[in-house]
């Protein structure tokens, strides 16, 4: 065990686009867990886009934080010490925890993972939280037919990467919208989509649907909002359902911007447009989770990681977020496994 324990703390509220002034790293002694409590080393620990709403001073769907608190994320940890029933060291679980080399927390907020049926890290990616919002969101939310147009944004990221496989395995040509020509080559040589769109490079992204998709658009799964949601909306077919995950496009914008009014397009379509939180689904989060892994097991199914090392890196990890560095799930490793 290290003799001490960093922690990032939420330090300001960020004004745009955040800089590392929002995070401050302080270090105290490693804390001890009290009755029917749990200390976790953090072995992984999830950076996503969601956690930019937490740093804003008002309600949203996830609880924003407080200047001054310790930061939340997705951790995969090993027990170091329990005093919970259910619990025992060595045991490797997940849950909502610090940005901290250690955590002590309830044991009813923990759940095992088994590192014999998966990588560790994929309890936070494929068969996690963002694998199940893949799959509920596409599957429940902008159900595919066989031979329909499905285009994904952010189509290289945790959550896109796996729509567009689910979405082929459903009988359908994929689009993908992605920031670089290594996504791009990703998405059509490593997952085989139809067709990829760098938007960084794409003056005039109506065009470019009309190219790879001149059939229209069926169903639209929407990670980023912005010019390429605006210009999809144009595309969309008769009866097109839309699922909104994600508007990463606005997410630093400090005021709401007016961009083209969608419903009169959405009107004449009987198209169907729907927002949606994965925790809504929980009470399926196994049926998910056992259906992504027999893909996963069976090769129907591929992830990619990113993955920076060391707790001090998180902060850099998190920002590059916004630059679409990441292919795939983020993470950061703060300690192997077996420490």
């Amino acid at each position: 065990m290290r003799e001490s324990n960093r922690r990032y703390v939420f330090a300001k509220r960020p004004e745009g686009v955040p800089g590392k002034d929002v995070f401050e790293l302080e270090e105290n002694a490693v804390p001890d867990p009290g009755e029917r409590q749990v200390l976790v080393r953090t072995v992984y620990l999830s950076v996503d886009p969601y956690m930019r709403g937490r740093m804003r001073d008002r309600e949203s769907y996830a609880e924003p934080w407080d200047v001054g608190d310790p930061l939340k994320a997705a951790v995969i940890g090993r027990v170091v010490d329990s005093n919970y029933e259910r619990l025992s060291e060595g045991d490797y679980v997940t849950g909502e925890l610090d940005w901290a080399d250690y955590t002590v927390t309830d044991g009813d907020d923990l759940h095992p993972v088994d590192p014999d049926l998966a990588p560790l890290s994929t309890y936070l990616g494929i068969l996690g939280m963002p694998g199940r919002t893949a799959y509920f969101g596409l599957l429940e939310e902008a159900p595919p037919k066989p031979g329909d147009t499905v285009v994904v944004s952010g189509a290289a990221g945790a959550v896109g990467s796996t729509v567009c496989q689910i979405a082929s395995l459903n009988g359908c040509r994929v689009v993908g919208f992605a920031g670089s020509d290594t996504k791009i080559d990703y998405l059509e040589e490593d997952l085989g989509i139809d067709a990829a769109i760098n938007y960084k490079e794409t003056e005039n992204y109506r065009d470019a649907l009309d190219t790879v998709a001149p059939d229209g658009v069926d169903v639209y799964f929407d990670n980023v909002g912005g010019p390429i949601t605006d210009a999809v909306f144009t595309k969309l077919n008769t009866d097109a359902r839309v699922a909104i995950c994600g508007q990463i496009a606005h997410y630093n914008d400090e005021s709401v911007p007016t961009g083209p009014r969608k419903l009169p397009q959405i009107l004449p379509l009987r198209a169907t447009v729907s927002g949606f939180i994965v925790s809504d689904y929980a009470p399926r989060f196994q049926e998910a989770t056992q259906r992504l892994g027999e893909w996963v097991a069976n090769g129907d199914l591929t992830y990619r990681e990113t993955v920076t090392e060391g707790l001090e890196n998180a902060p850099d990890a998190f920002l590059g977020l916004f630059e679409g560095e990441n292919i795939g799930k983020q993470l950061v490793k703060v300690t192997d496994p077996d420490e």
